[in-house]
C-alpha cells in the first residue's frame, strides 16, 4: 500500500488467531515458548519471535511499522517519552570524544541534554545559529559526528534549509537527527532531504488528545538493527503496549486532525498580525515571516503552533494568557483542544536570560497550539483577552 490515508488506517496492521477488527492490544510483559530449544533459538535471533516486552510487542510493533510507513524510513523504534527518543537516538552512537553541532533554537530539555548531560561524558558540543549554513560548515571537526536540529523551532519557528545541512552532513560523514515535532509527519518529511533520523514525541499530535507518553526514532534498518536496538534494549527506556496502543489508535486521524488544525492556525495567525495589540507573530506560513520561501519548501503546510509578543511587559503578557476563556495554559503542543503557554517561564526556563534573549524567548512571548475547536470562537477568545490585556 502506497497511499499514505490507507496506511495510517492499515499500515503494520497484523491481527491475532481471534480476528478483531480494531488492533489487539497486548498489554504482557513477556511471552512463552514452545520449548527450551525455541527459547534458544528466538535470543540467538535464528528464529523470529517476542520474547520481553522491553524488547519487542505486538501491539508496539504495529505502532512502529504504521509510523515509518507514514514518514517514509524503513524502520522505527518507539521509546516511552519524546525525550528519551531524543537522548537514545544520540547516546546510542556518540563515545567520549565524539563531537555534536546543534542548532541554538531548540525546546528547553533537549538543549538540556545536550549543553548539561552530554559534557559529563566527554563529548564535546557546539551550538550554532542554525539557519546559517556557513555556521554548520565551520564547526565541522575530525571528530563530528552528529548534526541535531529541530525546524520548525521551539517556540519562535525558526526554519533551517534541511537539504543544505543534510548534504553539508553527508559531505563529511555527519549524521543528521532532526527534531520534527512542529511539523509533524503531516506537513515535512525530513527523509526526502537526506536526513538520516527523525525523532518525535508522539506526546504531541501523534496522540493528539493529550493522554499517554511516548516517543519515536525513525531511521534505517541498519542503524536499528545495529546501534539503536542494543542501546535502547539495554537500557529500557520501553514504551507501554497502552500507550503505543492509543498513538496506533490515533495515527488514524492524525492528517485530518493536523491538516485542519493548520489551516486553522493560518487564519489565526493572520488575524492576530492584523490587531493593534500584537508587536509580532512568528508563523512559518505568513509572508511577513522572514523565513516564509524556506518554510514553504520543505512544509505543505505553516503548521498548527505560532508564537507572538504582546505589546507590553510580562504583567501584561500573563494578564493576557490568564483572560483567555477557550485556551488552555500548559506547556503541551498539537492537542485538538487549543492551548496557550509562556515560554519564558515554562518550557524554556532552563535556558540562561542570554540564551532566551538570543532566541528571542522574551518575557512577551506567547505561544499558541491551535485545536479543532471553531475558528470564530477561538478569534473571538483571543480578540477580548487582548482588549482586555
Amino acid at each position: 500500500m502506497k497511499n499514505k490515508e490507507t496506511n495510517l488506517v492499515r499500515g503494520g496492521l497484523q491481527r491475532s488467531q481471534f480476528k478483531e477488527t480494531s488492533e489487539a492490544l497486548f498489554l504482557n510483559s513477556g511471552f512463552v515458548y514452545d520449548s527450551a530449544e525455541q527459547a534458544e533459538a528466538i535470543f540467538k535471533g535464528e528464529e523470529t519471535g517476542y520474547q520481553y516486552s522491553r524488547y519487542a510487542n505486538p501491539t508496539i510493533d504495529t505502532f512502529e511499522k504504521r509510523l515509518a510507513l507514514l514518514d517514509g524510513y524503513e524502520d522505527c523504534f518507539a521509546t516511552a517519552s519524546g525525550m528519551s527518543a531524543v537522548f537514545g537516538s544520540m547516546m546510542c552512537q556518540l563515545r567520549t570524544g565524539d563531537h555534536v553541532i546543534s542548532a541554538s533554537a531548540l525546546f528547553g530539555s533537549c538543549r538540556y541534554i545536550l549543553k548539561e548531560i552530554l559534557p559529563k561524558f566527554g563529548i564535546e558540543v557546539d551550538f550554532i545559529d542554525g539557519r546559517d549554513l556557513e555556521q554548520w560548515k565551520n564547526k565541522i571537526k575530525k571528530n563530528t559526528k552528529i548534526f541535531f536540529l529541530e525546524t520548525p523551532s521551539n517556540p519562535c519557528c525558526e526554519i533551517i534549509d534541511l537539504k543544505g545541512v543534510c548534504d553539508i552532513a553527508k559531505e563529511n560523514n555527519i549524521l543528521t537527527i532532526v527534531d520534527n515535532i512542529f511539523a509533524t509527519p503531516v506537513l515535512q518529511s525530513p527523509i526526502k532531504y537526506g536526513a538520516d533520523i527523525v525523532v518525535y514525541s508522539g506526546t504531541k499530535h501523534i496522540d493528539g488528545q493529550g493522554r499517554v507518553l511516548g516517543g519515536a526514532i525513525l531511521t534505517s534498518k541498519q542503524f536499528k538493527e545495529e546501534t539503536l536496538k542494543p542501546f535502547l534494549r539495554h537500557t529500557g527506556p520501553c514504551i507501554s503496549p497502552f500507550n503505543a496502543w492509543i498513538l496506533l489508535k490515533s495515527l488514524e486521524t492524525i492528517q485530518l486532525r493536523v491538516n485542519s488544525q493548520s489551516d486553522n492556525a493560518f487564519e489565526i495567525a493572520k488575524f492576530l498580525e492584523s490587531n493593534s495589540n500584537i508587536e509580532k507573530v512568528n508563523y512559518p506560513f505568513l509572508e511577513s515571516f522572514k523565513q516564509n520561501d524556506i518554510a514553504k519548501k520543505f512544509m505543505s503546510k505553516g503548521g498548527t503552533i505560532m508564537s507572538f509578543k504582546i505589546k507590553g511587559d510580562k504583567e501584561k503578557t500573563y494578564k493576557f494568557i490568564n483572560n483567555l476563556k477557550i485556551f488552555d495554559i500548559t506547556n503541551n503542543i498539537g492537542d485538538t483542544k487549543s492551548l496557550v503557554t509562556h515560554p519564558a517561564t515554562t518550557t524554556h526556563r532552563v535556558l540562561s536570560e542570554e540564551e532566551r534573549a538570543n532566541l528571542d524567548i522574551t518575557d512577551n512571548l506567547v505561544r499558541i497550539s491551535i485545536g479543532l475547536e471553531n475558528i470564530e470562537d477561538l478569534k473571538q477568545d483571543l480578540d477580548q483577552s487582548l482588549s482586555k490585556s
